[in-house]
């Protein structure tokens, strides 16, 4: 019995699926969520704010005394330097700026991250110490992109989609001359660390060993027990590192690593 057909027409599935397997895992990745939410911002930066009064400045990575810090987007204009952070999320979001850990709700599964107010909070003052500046130079910005509904009342920096640019231009009172600016722009273009794969391996280190540091503080938002950092199984988060009990699996108390 020739068996070549059989084959053949085995192997053209092999190599059509694959491939389809592999794009689809892709695109549930992090990694996609991140670009993804890096698109919708530098595409709003580009429709709606005029380019000769804001400057974008996309994934900066700085040095600081213990290690480095990332930040997503930097927005420079004479109305302050605007530290914005995404998050590409889906669900029902729960927080408040008080709060260590927000909640994500998708159907009956509840999980925490990290807030991210307090999260941005730190880059601010990184880049406040970096550039010379003041508190009043220098606004934070959360903006969620994605499937996702704020449920409780969030702060007018807490923004969804293209809200973040219409909080930016709230803020009509110049802080900073031209010249600043035009220093500001220069200093971070200098000093920023050229993205590569060996600055991103080198920031995730140190966020691991920032996170391995903390271990013994964090507790379960379910039981109060101590949290260890475990690996994602599943597919569409599979490697991912996150906050689980100890006492699993008798409690499935979970906090993401932001």
């Amino acid at each position: 019995m020739d068996l070549s057909p059989v084959i053949s027409q085995a192997m053209y599935v092999f190599w059509i699926i694959i491939p389809i397997a592999i794009l689809v895992a892709g695109l549930k990745s992090p990694w996609f969520k991140g670009v993804a939410g890096e698109f919708v911002v530098n595409l709003s930066a580009t429709l709606m704010l005029n380019k000769d009064k804001y400057h974008l400045i996309k994934n900066v990575t700085l040095p600081t005394e213990n290690g480095t810090t990332q930040i997503d987007h930097i927005i420079v204009s004479i109305f302050g330097v605007f530290v914005v952070e995404t998050k590409n999320m889906k669900g029902w979001i729960f927080g408040n700026p008080n709060q260590r850990t927000w909640t994500q709700k998708i159907y009956k599964h509840s999980s925490k991250f990290q807030n991210p107010l307090h999260q941005n909070y730190k880059h601010v003052k990184i880049l406040e110490q970096f550039l010379g500046l003041n508190d009043g130079q220098v606004h934070s910005l959360i903006v969620f992109v994605g499937d996702s509904t704020f449920k409780t009342e969030m702060p007018k920096n807490v923004t969804h989609g293209l809200g973040y640019a219409r909080f930016i231009k709230s803020k009509n009172q110049q802080v900073l001359s031209p010249q600043d600016v035009s220093e500001i722009i220069s200093k971070i273009e200098t000093d920023k660390l050229d993205p590569s794969f060996k600055t991103h391996r080198e920031h995730v280190k140190h966020v691991g060993e920032i996170a391995n540091n903390r271990q013994s503080s964090i507790t379960c938002p379910k039981c109060g027990a101590q949290m260890v950092i475990r690996k994602s199984e599943k597919s569409s988060n599979k490697g991912k590192q996150f906050w689980g009990c100890s006492k699993y699996p008798k409690c499935r108390g979970t906090v993401n690593i932001s």
